[in-house]
């Protein structure tokens, strides 16, 4: 089924206005890439200062053209788009590349008037101020600068919001098999999720690389991360711009320690996007993820030519924790038999002895180590030779070992060659990768392993209708009172502590007689949002007198209002938070509670709505989660019970979606045997905009 970016990115012809013979220029460039890169469509020089260009006849316009043509180049400076680009469209062109900025500083409302039209015509537009793309796979390179021809073919996918890293990587990284690679520049009509969508169509694409500052269309991106998961395509972020959300979120400690970058980790989470930090990440990233092969259980094994390497290797590992395979009995002795004395027949090895026979005792334990039950993937590391080069010698021992195994085996150097070698290429092209850099290739293959073991997310039944309709109305009243809010959650699910609201001293008298002594006293003036940092919260009162005092204290600068909670158990303060982002939806957090929950920034952040198992895996990564047990005054945690009631919050945010604004429970004691929610913030709806508050 045809694709509406098929005129774009698999055009059958291509006009390229403002094509030029001046060597060097954006239209010269051009003209020369698209036809030396194989293009096997029409192509139709556009410029009325010329009657020929390499060898084609040169049109003055597009209205000119002998046919309409899909793909409209514009090679032309902002002052002269606009005119060029109506022409184009009156000639029926679908769709349109822009390297340009499309922003000019002294016509601010250009952007919006060709977004306008090319939306009327239905047209897509690869830009502005972008490089372009190059579709490897139908030999299509519109690109204004300077390209080298990909050293390889393959199925990954690059989408960039920069120029300079789609240049970077596919470029200068020629042991990456490119199928796509688009510079998406401004993204006027045609955002990620579009390129995405369309590169998902192709049979040929086998992972998916981003590079991105945001998602201009955040439901459509979403949902192209969504399809991706289901067909089981991998892709790889370098999200980029991890600043906060403004301070509208900033009234709950959900929203201080949330924004975009929390958000944005969420949604990856649910759709299994793997995200990296460096440019080098990602290309390592990429290449295992290209491997013909698949990771079998277990862990990492990893061969040396160097003692002090393998330890380099065995700290790096520990620090970002990739688990290293534990050898069987049986490959132990085969290590043993081919090791010269001295050298422990272990996991990392190191096999450099008197390097006598060295390349055969290489062959010999690299294969011994992948073929081992408790090896999912192996690496050979050793060190570049002079220039860059690789030693051939280990090349052919890697070739061999790889032929007596059916697990991935990858080359890994220490220190980064150029990438161009031409035994890099060969090496690469008969399944054995080349990865710079231990660090990059360990990060790459705890990625890859994580894949592996990864749970999606299991369905989720929804919490009865009635529970949207009672509080959706109250909510969009405004702020609940923390009474309100506690009620909220716990017809959700959350155990939450016995509380009741109270006018006068009297009231709250009869209160703490209901609830037993001792009980916690806050104040319940509306409006406040940290109470305990204005003397609206008084702990561990044991009897009438302590309520009475605390009560004349704090109704004095507070008002009469306030809340009666039993006392909570002691246990360790966990928090739980929801914040209703408008491009996602809720996002539920999870974390280190206390007074110093923005201090500790121990948290975790998912998409609602997701189980008590998702939950689970999630606070294994915390601090909270790896101090589980007691010991030496530590009380111990119900952690599951926190799970199941993370997950029960999730069910409410996702219920009350569009409503909600934020939510705080902050602390939630986690106790010996079960938790309980003791304090809550709920702000309401967020107004939408043009609304009066």
């Amino acid at each position: 089924m045809p694709h509406r970016l098929d005129p774009l990115l698999s055009p059958r012809s291509v006009a390229v206005v403002g094509a030029s013979a001046r060597e060097g220029s954006v239209g010269q460039l051009t003209l020369a890439q698209l036809l030396g890169g194989g293009f096997a469509g029409r192509v139709f020089p556009v410029n009325p200062g010329y009657r020929e260009l390499a060898g084609l006849p040169c049109h003055p316009d597009c209205t000119s053209l002998p046919e309409v043509a899909d793909l409209a180049v514009f090679c032309l400076p902002n002052e002269r788009l606009e005119a060029a680009f109506e022409e184009a469209l009156a000639a029926g062109v679908r769709a349109a590349t822009i390297f340009a900025s499309g922003s000019p500083a002294q016509d601010p409302g250009l952007p919006a008037r060709l977004k306008a039209k090319a939306q009327g015509a239905g047209v897509a537009i690869c830009g502005p101020n972008g490089m372009g793309f190059h579709n490897f796979r139908d030999r299509v390179s519109v690109c204004g600068f300077r390209a080298s021809p990909p050293g390889l073919e393959g199925g990954a996918v690059l989408l960039s919001h920069s120029g300079s890293v789609l240049s970077a990587l596919s470029d200068c990284e020629e042991r990456i098999g490119w199928s796509l690679a688009v510079s998406t520049g401004n993204e006027l009509t045609t955002t990620l999720a579009d390129y995405l969508d369309w590169a998902l169509d192709r049979p040929e694409t086998e992972v998916v690389a981003l590079f991105m500052e945001t998602a201009r269309d955040p439901a459509g991106f979403a949902a192209a991360l969504a399809r991706a998961d289901r067909q089981d395509v991998p892709v790889v972020a370098l999200k980029v711009g991890r600043s906060r959300r403004s301070a509208e979120l900033a009234v709950s400690h959900s929203g201080a320690l949330a924004g975009d970058d929390a958000v944005y980790g969420a949604l990856f989470e649910r759709h299994g996007v793997i995200r990296v930090e460096t440019l080098d990440e990602l290309a390592a990233t990429v290449q295992l993820l290209l491997h013909p092969r698949k990771v079998a259980a277990g862990g990492l094994a990893t061969l040396h030519d160097s003692g002090g390497e393998r330890g380099l290797w065995l700290d790096l590992a520990e620090q970002l924790g990739v688990p290293y395979g534990q050898p069987s009995p049986e490959t132990i002795a085969r290590l043993a038999a081919r090791l010269d004395p001295g050298l422990p027949p272990t996991n990392p090895l190191d096999a450099w002895g008197t390097g006598r026979d060295s390349e055969a005792v290489f062959a010999d334990c690299l294969a011994a180590l992948a073929e081992d039950p408790d090896s999912a993937l192996a690496f050979f590391c050793f060190d570049r030779e002079g220039g860059g080069r690789l030693e051939p010698s280990y090349c052919r021992a890697a070739l061999e070992a790889a032929k007596r195994t059916s697990k991935p085996v990858t080359l890994v150097t220490s220190r980064h060659g150029s990438g161009g070698d031409p035994l890099d290429i060969e090496l690469t092209r008969a399944g054995l990768p080349v990865i710079d850099g231990e660090w990059w290739a360990l990060k790459a293959a705890k990625h890859v392993l994580a894949r592996r073991d990864r749970l999606r997310p299991a369905a989720v039944p929804a919490l009865p209708a009635s529970f949207a309709q009672r509080w959706k109305p109250r909510l969009a009243l405004g702020p609940l009172s923390e009474a309100e809010a506690l009620a909220l959650v716990a017809e959700a699910g959350l155990p939450t502590v016995a509380c009741r609201t109270a006018a006068g001293v009297e009231a709250a008298l009869e209160a703490a007689d209901a609830l037993g002594y001792p009980v916690a006293l806050k104040t319940a003036r509306p409006g406040l949002a940290h109470k305990s940092d204005l003397g609206g919260v008084r702990l561990g009162l044991g009897d009438e007198a302590a309520l009475i005092h605390a009560y004349a204290e704090m109704t004095a600068a507070l008002g009469p209002e306030v809340l009666v909670a039993r006392m909570a158990a002691p246990g360790v303060e966990a928090a739980l938070g929801v914040i209703d982002d408008p491009d996602f939806g809720p996002v539920v957090m999870l974390g280190t509670g206390g007074l110093g929950i923005e201090e500790e920034r121990d948290a975790a952040f998912l998409l609602a709505p997701f189980d008590a198992a998702t939950a689970a895996r999630a606070l294994a990564g915390l601090r909270l989660g790896r101090r589980r047990a007691a010991g030496r005054g530590r009380p111990a945690r119900d952690l599951p019970a926190l799970a199941e009631a993370t997950a029960a919050l999730s069910r409410a945010a996702a219920a009350l979606a569009g409503s909600l604004g934020s939510l705080d429970l902050n602390p939630v004691i986690v106790q010996e045997r079960g938790c309980l929610a003791v304090d809550a913030l709920c702000t309401g709806a967020r107004p939408q905009p043009g609304t009066l508050p």
